[in-house]
């Protein structure tokens, strides 16, 4: 895929979420285009982040790691998402999980200064970002309490099929708290 078309998606994504123009071209004149291998990090658990990230294609994974090896899957990002750890971000704080690629993945890069301006700003961009984490966070907590292991199980393998073929099942097991 050329630049061209890759920053095109971006800058249809930003104007899905309410960018104005400015805010677009800014957005553009500073991104970078990467393309990465499987397992690759983008960002270690305790690093400050530096850059957040659009997904254009491929698979990334957000997972807490312990002191005694063991990982719990945070969340997966797929084709058209974002990567942004907003907790660290409103905080000032270090990323308290890991970013990863899980397979080759093409992705935007763009630096942590912009969609801080964003928030300093209150850019409806921004609110429109927050708000749908928020959203998904509240659906993921429903989903977590309100059904059984197996249901759970049932539940993401029906809905997310691509991805279930993508995950391994201790990947499916972490993210659904049935490790």
């Amino acid at each position: 895929m050329k630049p061209s078309a890759q920053l095109s998606q971006l800058a249809e994504f930003l104007q899905q979420f309410g960018a104005e123009q400015t805010t677009i071209d800014e957005a553009l004149s500073q991104a970078q285009v990467l393309a990465l291998p499987t397992r690759h990090i983008l960002l270690h658990q305790g690093q400050q982040a530096e850059q957040f990230y659009f997904l254009l294609n491929g698979l990334c994974h957000a997972c807490y790691l312990t002191d005694s090896g063991k990982q719990f899957s945070k969340e997966f990002y797929w084709d058209q998402d974002t990567l942004i750890g907003f907790e660290a971000l409103i905080t000032q704080s270090p990323s308290p999980f890991l970013l990863e690629t899980l397979s080759a993945s093409e992705l935007i890069a763009l630096p942590i200064e912009l969609i801080e301006t964003w928030r300093s700003q209150g850019l409806a961009l921004y609110q429109h970002l927050l708000e749908r984490q928020l959203v998904f966070k509240e659906n993921k907590e429903r989903f977590m309490l309100m059904y059984s292991p197996e249901e759970r199980y049932q539940l993401f393998t029906q809905s997310f099929t691509d991805l279930n073929v993508k995950l391994t099942d201790y990947q499916i097991a972490s993210y659904l708290g049935i490790t």
